[in-house]
């Protein structure tokens, strides 16, 4: 499968639509940079057995700043692994959560910009605007006709008025956003998504059909969105909420979805974004059924994961792997407010069930590793050491060279793990299913 670099330039300048998002795409983090060619393993697995999933490598620039590293060193992994492997398809670099004051760092490095507005959601908007919208969308008031949604509603000028207000100022931004890109890139030159879901409540299908006829008053041609859901989405473990009702909230977004593309003249291949704080299994089969109802698709973000399977091929290594892994969760513990402050809202660790560094640092392989592997039904398995491990990989950015050392020199036994995590525990569930 292998191929010369030669031959897959010209693959990618011959290759139609390269900035049209493929139907099936997942969201990877990498926060060291050596994972890359693992991750797209899985994708090739995928390949094998007829589906398409498209890889998109994402790094913030806040895990930038904490590990000191930059957006160049993500395209570089990247384009090494598309090399090493002879991926023909598409792949992509996320500039994952930037906003007008960030985005200049990744211009050179990424061609996919997550737009993250969070901070101009509430915020009032100006009046005229708001009227502006609201007498340009009369379409909005009335009963939703939207196919395929739970609960068919009726809403009124007041109502669209109050979203507006809610939401407009951050579409705007999102549109001053987009468009410094635009001056950067140049048009159609890379992939734009927006991001929705850091506000109080879940949108309903109303509100985010508003949201949306915002975003294409605005002229964003985005090809996903990340709107909020029902539940908890803590960082690195399953998802903590009403099944049932995330299960109608998303397939209610795919419709609405489906529904704006052809009311807004939207990009066709809209899809949703689903942020998932990694690891969210048990929503995994609600939205598979929901995108074969709706024959849509989905992008996926698992970012950390691959940090913690790091971790997990470094214990079954043993020895010098495992001494590190041991090392990096005393360190973690030890410094476990400072680390977790940042990420408050999205985890849930309870002190008094994470293991003493003492009783760590006498635990052998098997042991580490049934901690912190995802399976919920082994007995060791302990969603409070995986949480505090998760938001940690700030303890092995200050181990600098010796923890790459030991990425590389382990490679073998941490990369198995790395594409057996991505491809069972994400790929396979959501978008190939059991068949």
């Amino acid at each position: 499968m292998r191929e010369s670099l030669v031959t897959w330039e010209t693959k990618k300048l011959a290759m139609p639509d390269t900035f049209t998002l493929n139907k099936n795409s997942i969201g990877v983090g990498d926060r060291f940079a050596h994972q890359a060619a693992s991750q797209l393993r899985a994708c090739t697995m995928a390949a094998e057995q007829g589906v398409t999933v498209v890889p998109v490598w994402n790094k913030s620039n806040r895990e930038h700043n904490i590990i000191g590293s930059e957006p160049d060193s993500v395209r570089a992994e990247a384009d090494r692994a598309v090399r090493e492997l002879g991926w023909p398809k598409q792949y992509y670099v996320d500039a994952d959560h930037i906003n007008f004051d960030t985005v200049d760092r990744f211009v050179a490095a990424s061609d996919f910009y997550t737009i993250d507005v969070a901070d101009w959601i509430g915020k009032p908007a100006d009046d005229a605007a708001i009227q502006t919208f609201v007498k340009s969308h009369p379409e909005l008031s009335g009963e939703l006709q939207i196919p395929g949604i739970a609960k068919p509603s009726t809403i009124d000028t007041t109502f669209v008025e109050k979203t507006a207000a809610k939401y407009l100022a951050a579409v705007k931004e999102a549109g001053r956003i987009y468009r410094k890109i635009q001056s950067l890139k140049g048009k159609g030159k890379f992939i734009p998504e927006v991001s929705m879901d850091e506000t109080d409540s879940p949108q309903t299908p109303a509100e985010l059909l508003i949201i949306l006829a915002a975003i294409a008053g605005e002229g964003i041609p985005i090809q996903t969105i990340a709107p909020k859901f029902t539940g908890r989405f803590n960082k690195g473990v399953d998802y903590q909420g009403d099944l049932a009702k995330f299960s109608e909230e998303f397939a209610d977004d795919v419709a609405t979805i489906a529904f704006a593309v052809k009311k807004y003249d939207l990009p066709a291949n809209l899809k949703l974004s689903v942020h998932s704080g990694s690891d969210k299994f048990s929503i995994y089969q609600p939205m598979r059924h929901a995108l074969q109802r709706f024959a849509a698709g989905v992008h996926l973000k698992t970012a950390g994961t691959t940090w913690l399977e790091e971790l997990i091929g470094l214990a079954e290594a043993g020895g010098e792997g495992l001494d590190m892994a041991k090392e990096i969760y005393v360190q973690a513990y030890e410094q476990r407010d400072a680390l977790c402050a940042p990420y408050a809202a999205v985890i849930s660790i309870d002190a008094a069930k994470l293991p003493l560094p003492s009783t760590v640092r006498g635990w052998n392989s098997e042991q580490y590793q049934n901690a912190l592997r995802h399976v919920q039904a082994n007995a060791e398995f302990n969603s409070n050491v995986r949480q505090l491990l998760h938001v940690g990989f700030k303890v092995a950015a200050k181990q600098g060279a010796k923890y790459l050392h030991l990425l590389d020199h382990f490679s073998h036994t941490i990369g198995k793990n790395v594409t057996e995590n991505l491809y069972e525990r994400h790929i396979k569930p959501v978008f190939i299913g059991d068949a």
